[in-house]
């Protein structure tokens, strides 16, 4: 099969496997902070990961020259991306953190040029200037309160972090199992949130933690959502563009508005519609630029 189709087959998957994260977060943050949430589902992510590898026997030998990158990758894309990305989806809405966070393909252009050196063009300025037009429109007007334009601003960062993580993933040597790099960058993560978690985690209810609505989103943030969506991400980014990776995110939007009307019984405006439209408009622009 063409990689291109397995690849856009791979990123359509994890996006839309993250378009439902939102909703899952959503629910549960309600119970685990944001902190120990990813903690959590990071532990969880490592466990699984770990045990696939030695199962399909992968090599976890690298390069000492290949470590920087992907602790940047842990860094910036399972760390900081995340953490911002669950507080905001905390502070505001299950559809405004899939909107919102759809904004990276217009960032990862900007990311790819200088970084990758791939090429940039106006069209790939229009985009980014019309998905930043929508996330001030989103986030700055309409019934949204001061809490949740802070979310907003969180979201924003998550996207910013996460298109600085997808290119520099395609830094990474080919010769690497997408397995291996997913379970090294997520012990990035681990590790650099221990020091904070640790302090924390008395603080937790675990009879809450137990009830299967909240243990049953645990498992499918640790398990589906990071060990199987960075997996398809990182695999599928391998065999396409960085700047038309990206592309896929419309996935993750379309699926975490409609389960957040359908399950949480979450509401827009026509701000939001409009935001939504130019966020959009700008991404469909990048696309057509290839």
């Amino acid at each position: 099969m063409n990689k291109k189709i397995v690849g856009s087959l791979f990123l359509s998957l994890a996006a839309s496997i993250w378009g439902a994260m939102y909703v899952v977060v959503k629910v549960v943050v309600e119970v685990v902070p944001p902190l120990e949430l990813v903690w959590i589902r990071y532990v969880i992510a490592v466990m699984i990961l770990v045990i696939i590898g030695f199962c399909m026997k992968q090599s976890w030998w690298i390069a000492k020259k290949d470590w920087l990158l992907i602790f940047l990758v842990g860094l910036f894309g399972n760390t900081i991306s995340i953490v911002t990305q669950e507080i905001g989806t905390m502070l505001s809405t299950a559809q405004m953190g899939a909107i919102i966070t759809s904004t990276t393909p217009a960032f990862m252009v900007l990311f790819a040029r200088v970084i990758l050196k791939e090429k940039i063009t106006i069209k790939k300025c229009l985009s980014i200037v019309l998905a930043t037009i929508g996330v001030g429109i989103i986030v700055g007007s309409g019934p949204i309160n001061v809490t949740q334009q802070l979310g907003g601003f969180y979201l924003l960062l998550a996207a910013l972090t996460w298109a600085l993580m997808s290119v520099l993933v395609k830094k990474v040597p080919t010769q690497y199992s997408q397995i291996v790099i997913t379970t090294y960058s997520s012990i990035v993560a681990v590790i650099l949130l221990t020091p904070l978690v640790l302090p924390r985690l008395n603080n937790l209810n675990l009879s809450s933690i137990l009830q299967p609505t909240i243990s049953g989103g645990l498992l499918y943030l640790g398990i589906v959502s990071t060990a199987g969506g960075f997996f398809l991400w990182n695999k599928g980014l391998q065999l396409m563009n960085a700047s038309t990776g990206g592309l896929f995110f419309f996935f993750q939007p379309i699926v975490g508005s409609f389960l957040g009307w359908l399950l949480l019984g979450e509401t827009i405006g026509m701000t939001f519609w409009l935001g939504t439209i130019l966020i959009f408009s700008g991404v469909f622009i990048v696309i057509k630029d290839e």
